[in-house]
Order: structure tokens, then C-alpha cells, then sequence
């Protein structure tokens, strides 16, 4: 299988990308640090069929294109590159808004554009989108990520309803805390870390099993329906006790 994976050089993507490094595959490794995806490359080749590596920032949307162009044909994306501000009150700077949404949202849109006609051609391929469980629940602090996560969230739903008839499989994950770049950020307890290499087993199973929404850990899932379920005044309540 040949599979395309966004955000390859750290985190989720960089585990996940170990996770896939089998005889089978073809591994096509996107992200901006050409130095740490020449690492990953040197010790993925003895695992993998090939290993290739695009160095590229996926909120420079004509280059990107322009590297998905000269892409051969894959069989899956795994849309993970993403970045977050941190956890602010504050009023996010517009240029940091745009920033953020420019690689969560528009580069999936950038890298679909483009490899979309070529699963249509064929009549097959899977976009994985990995998204949070944030996008569940937007708090105070961390609206600008939740926004643009939940944006994927309808996204994904879209293409699914769409392109599924037509052969395209679309799964979309939402995980929780797991260890990385992104968390690391963050100066709060988080429920239910998870470790990467743990969290990037999770999402291969549920990658492997077409799960179309895929929301852990499930306690953790299950904590958030039931507070998005509390009436409006109980839910203020409680966020002003978080953030008073």
C-alpha cells in the first residue's frame, strides 16, 4: 500500500509512521523539518518498502499542491499535521488565527484538491482525517484549535456522505491527550494521557477497521457527552469554576 502521512516529523505522525513501516508499504512522509524527516527516513528504510520524504509546509498551499501533483498515486492520506496556540483567554492575534487554520483546515482541502480526482479515477482510497476531542467541546481557552478541529469534523462528515458511494473510504479520528509537540504546550492536568507510541497503535487499529468516527479514550469520550448533555446554566457554572 502506498500511503501519504502529513505531519510526519514528530508526534503522532512520526509514530504512526513507524507504525506503518512494513514490506507492504510505500511511505510518503510529509512535513517541514527536512532534518527530522531524514532521521525517521534512515531508520524506517530497512523496515519499509521505500520510504520517500516531501519537506514542505502545508500552509504554503501552492507548493503543496504543486509536491501532490508530482506525487504518484497513492492509496491512503493521513491528514494528521496540525498545530495548536496553547490555552489563552486572551484575544488570539488574527495572523495567529489564520496561521492555525491554514494548516488544520484549508491544507486538507489543498492536499484533497488534488489527489481526490485521482481515488475518483480509480474508484478506491482512504482519507484519514485525525482530528480531537476537542472539537466536542469548545472551552474558554482553547476556541481557535476546537473551531478548527470541529471545521474537519463537518468536512470529513461531508466527503464521507459524498465520495463513500463512489468507493473512498473516509474515517475520522478524535483523540485525546496523547504525548507530544502539541500537549507539551499545555501547563494543566490532562485526563487520560495517553503515550504516543500507545496512542498511534489505537489509531492504526481503528485506521485498519474503516472506522468512520472514532472518538478515545472512551472514558474520557463518554465524560464530554455527558457534560455537553447538563443544561446551559449548569455548564456555565462549571466553566466559570474552571476558569475563575
Amino acid at each position: 500500500m502506498k500511503i501519504l502521512i502529513t505531519g510526519a516529523s514528530s508526534g503522532i505522525g512520526e509514530a504512526l509512521s513507524k507504525e506503518y513501516a512494513t514490506k507492504e508499504n510505500k511511505l510518503y512522509l510529509l512535513a517541514r523539518r527536512e532534518d527530522r524527516l531524514k532521521k525517521l527516513q534512515d531508520e524506517l528504510i530497512p523496515l519499509a518498502k521505500s520510504v520517500h520524504i516531501i519537506v514542505c509546509d502545508v500552509a504554503n498551499f501552492e507548493y503543496l499542491q504543486q509536491k501532490m501533483r508530482e506525487l504518484e498515486d497513492v492509496d491512503m492520506v493521513i491528514l494528521n499535521a496540525g498545530i495548536s496556540l496553547g490555552h489563552s483567554l486572551e484575544i488570539t492575534p488574527f495572523m495567529e488565527f489564520k496561521r492555525l487554520y491554514d494548516v488544520n483546515v484549508l491544507s486538507n482541502h489543498a492536499i484533497l484538491e488534488i489527489l481526490l480526482p485521482k481515488f475518483l479515477e480509480k474508484r478506491s482510497g482512504k482519507i484519514v482525517f485525525i482530528s480531537s476531542l476537542a472539537s466536542l467541546f469548545s472551552m474558554p481557552s482553547s476556541k481557535v484549535y476546537s473551531s478548527s478541529k470541529r471545521a474537519l469534523n463537518a468536512y470529513a462528515e461531508g466527503l464521507r456522505y459524498k465520495y463513500e458511494p463512489m468507493g473512498i473510504k473516509v474515517v475520522n479520528i478524535l483523540p485525546g491527550f496523547i504525548k507530544s509537540e502539541l500537549t507539551d504546550k499545555n501547563k494543566f492536568y490532562m485526563p487520560f494521557l495517553l503515550d504516543t507510541i500507545s496512542g498511534a497503535k489505537i489509531i492504526k487499529r481503528a485506521i485498519d477497521r474503516d472506522k468512520k468516527f472514532y472518538p478515545f479514550p472512551t472514558r474520557f469520550y463518554t465524560l464530554i457527552v455527558i457534560f455537553k448533555m447538563l443544561p446551559s446554566f449548569l455548564k456555565q457554572k462549571v466553566i466559570k469554576l474552571m476558569f475563575r
